[in-house]
């Protein structure tokens, strides 16, 4: 069997136009795989932000015990000792939660009712803890079991650890029995 010049030609053409036509139908097929996954990641986009939405109700139900202590929580950058700084900032969009860093470590922090008086803040999730007393206070991480910062004192602190030195208070010891 001989083939002819136009044969050739016309054969090489349908090769192409078959050719073609895959390549138009795997672009619309591409199309539709893209479209569904837009559609997909739209829809976890969608769950992720109502999930969101719930933890940040969820973070909205404090304690009025928890929103009192949170007014006595000190904010700002706070000094502590070996050149170390604790900054602590108030959230404004929802009251009551701190965020308490230093060098690299950032905790979310809510207000926890204590039996001493002291203020503390506490992370669940990462184990990071603030507790503040008149004088100084800390930042622990208890899941590690680990002072990030010690001997910290604000402006207001100071002040009263200067104030105990020179007119300390009554010892529980000393205290006259009745």
């Amino acid at each position: 069997m001989k083939i002819t010049t136009t044969q050739a030609v016309c054969a090489v053409a349908a090769c192409v136009t078959l050719q073609w036509a895959g390549a138009a139908m795997a672009q619309t097929s591409a199309n539709k795989t893209k479209a569904k996954q837009t559609s997909s990641r739209t829809q976890t986009k969608t769950k992720a932000n109502q999930l969101a939405a719930a933890s940040v109700a969820a973070e909205e139900a404090l304690t009025p015990e928890q929103l009192a202590i949170a007014d006595f929580v000190y904010t700002g950058r706070i000094a502590c000792e070996n050149g170390n700084q604790v900054t602590v900032q108030g959230d404004p969009k929802t009251p009551g939660y701190f965020t308490v860093s230093s060098g690299k470590q950032r905790f979310r922090m809510v207000p926890a009712v204590t039996t001493t008086g002291a203020v503390r803040l506490e992370d669940k999730k990462t184990g990071g803890v603030w507790l503040q007393i008149s004088n100084k206070s800390m930042l622990l991480n208890e899941r590690v079991g680990q002072r990030i910062a010690d001997e910290c004192a604000g402006t207001a602190q100071q002040a009263f650890a200067a104030q105990m030195k020179t007119n300390p208070p009554v010892s529980v010891l000393d205290a006259p029995t009745k």
